[in-house]
């Protein structure tokens, strides 16, 4: 028997609805309905996080310690014992001939590196709505923070020459386009002859820069006509000096000599002086060449023989440099050791021993630090070498501040020379690079990448 039973009245109007969906739209309808979608119902918001996509690493100006500057313009060395007054004598001698030490003065005034940002007052108040950045005046000081210890670090590591590859009117080309980044705008300089062995003696201010393009604009031409593979450098530093400014010599890095950096009031042309120049200025004449142990080891050595390196030395160097070491270590199945390091941090260091330090790569007991902004050597051709590599001893290094990294901010519409109505703000410090000692730094060159 077949039993049927009436629909509810809930299914009866299920399936009228559905009939009459049927007739009204067709039997398509379903497959033609259409949906709400990410473009409908989703604007995109960035938030307030941003990430910084550069290097901000500043591994020699953390590296060296800093100390305040002190109420004097420089300091002396003895670099001289006198001569004849110390020896042995007969019981019923003469005494020895009476002489006396001698001493120079060395001293520098601080640089004044400075950092300024700006911030419309349109676009700090559309940061502060929904997707804005937030208060956008704090996330740019913040970032400018950052740069202005960054810049400060360009300046300490700046090469002290760069090859020229064209010249027109006012305007030097450099090769690679990279070290032009070597002279800042105020620094005086002057070009080396590198075919006549002779100076274009008329020294010239740098009025403007373009890293890109490796152009250095100076406020007039020079009084000869610079050639390309010719060499420009600085004579004096608007910046604080550099540690290539501190190591070079004047016969470096050309046969035939170079006026180096007037350095710590020092005159141009006594850098060929022993207290006045690296301990080793190792460059190959603008060959390349692999770097080798016995390179690093001559650089020890030397430092060690003038009474360097008696306490904190550094090996500083690019990463091309580094990597070129570790795969040295590798084929001779030496290896790197790595030791615990007390480093300063800010006016403050650690002790030997306590847990507040770094294990870092040494050689020979000196820790290795490689930098992204350390300078790199360039061929007589006028193509880019690898890193250089920098034996220093910190004991005798130190960045002296006058006046610590102050922020000034002027909100005087009035006062702005282009009239707009934004925030101006300035970080600025007075500091110096001081090499209490020059001659316990060393510098490998013309090293292949």
């Amino acid at each position: 028997m077949v039993s049927s039973s009436m629909p509810t009245f809930s299914e009866y109007l299920s399936q009228a609805q559905m009939g009459l969906m049927a007739r009204v739209f067709g039997p398509e309808y379903i497959a033609k309905q259409t949906y709400l979608q990410q473009t409908d119902i989703f604007t995109e918001t960035f938030g307030r996080m941003v990430w910084d996509a550069l290097n901000n690493r500043t591994v020699l100006y953390n590296a060296i310690r800093k100390v305040g500057w002190g109420t004097s313009f420089g300091w002396r060395l003895r670099t001289d014992r006198g001569s004849g007054n110390s020896r042995p004598m007969k019981e019923t001698g003469a005494l020895p001939t009476l002489d006396v030490s001698n001493y120079v003065t060395v001293g520098a005034a601080p640089a004044i590196p400075s950092t300024t940002f700006g911030v419309s007052l349109k676009a700090q108040f559309m940061g502060g709505l929904e997707g804005g950045i937030g208060d956008a005046l704090a996330v740019e000081q913040e970032a400018k923070q950052r740069d202005h210890i960054k810049e400060i670090n360009q300046e300490i590591t700046n090469g002290s020459y760069a090859r020229v590859s064209a010249f027109a009117s006012d305007v030097v080309t450099v090769t690679p386009a990279s070290h032009a980044r070597y002279f800042n705008i105020g620094d005086t300089v002057n070009l080396y002859d590198t075919g006549s062995t002779a100076y274009m003696t008329t020294d010239r201010e740098v009025t403007a820069r373009d890293d890109s393009a490796g152009t250095i604009t100076l406020n007039g031409t020079p009084s000869a006509t610079p050639a390309a593979g010719d060499i420009i450098f600085p004579v004096d530093r608007m910046g604080t000096f550099s540690i290539s400014d501190v190591v070079f010599r004047d016969d470096e890095p050309v046969a035939g000599g170079l006026a180096r950096p007037k350095l710590y009031n020092v005159a141009v042309g006594s850098r060929t002086v022993q207290h006045f120049q690296g301990a080793s200025v190792d460059y190959n004449n603008g060959v390349g060449r692999d770097v080798s142990l016995k390179g690093v080891d001559d650089q020890i050595r030397l430092i060690r023989q003038r009474g360097g390196l008696m306490g904190q030395g550094l090996i500083w160097t690019g990463h091309d440099t580094y990597f070129n070491l570790e795969r040295l270590f590798q084929a001779q199945q030496r290896f790197v050791g790595y030791e615990t390091v007390t480093f300063g941090v800010g006016d403050e260091t650690t002790y030997p021993g306590t847990q507040v330090s770094m294990d870092l790569a040494t050689y020979l007991g000196i820790p290795i630090l490689a930098d992204v902004d350390c300078p790199t050597s360039v061929s007589s051709a006028g193509a880019e070498l690898g890193s250089n590599l920098y034996v220093l001893d910190l004991d005798h290094l130190e960045l002296g501040v006058a006046i610590p990294t102050q922020y000034v901010e002027n909100r005087n519409y009035f006062a702005f020379s282009s009239g707009a109505l934004a925030i101006q703000g300035l970080l600025f410090t007075f500091l110096q690079l001081r090499a209490r000692r020059i001659d316990v730094h060393a510098v490998l060159g013309d090293l292949n990448t």
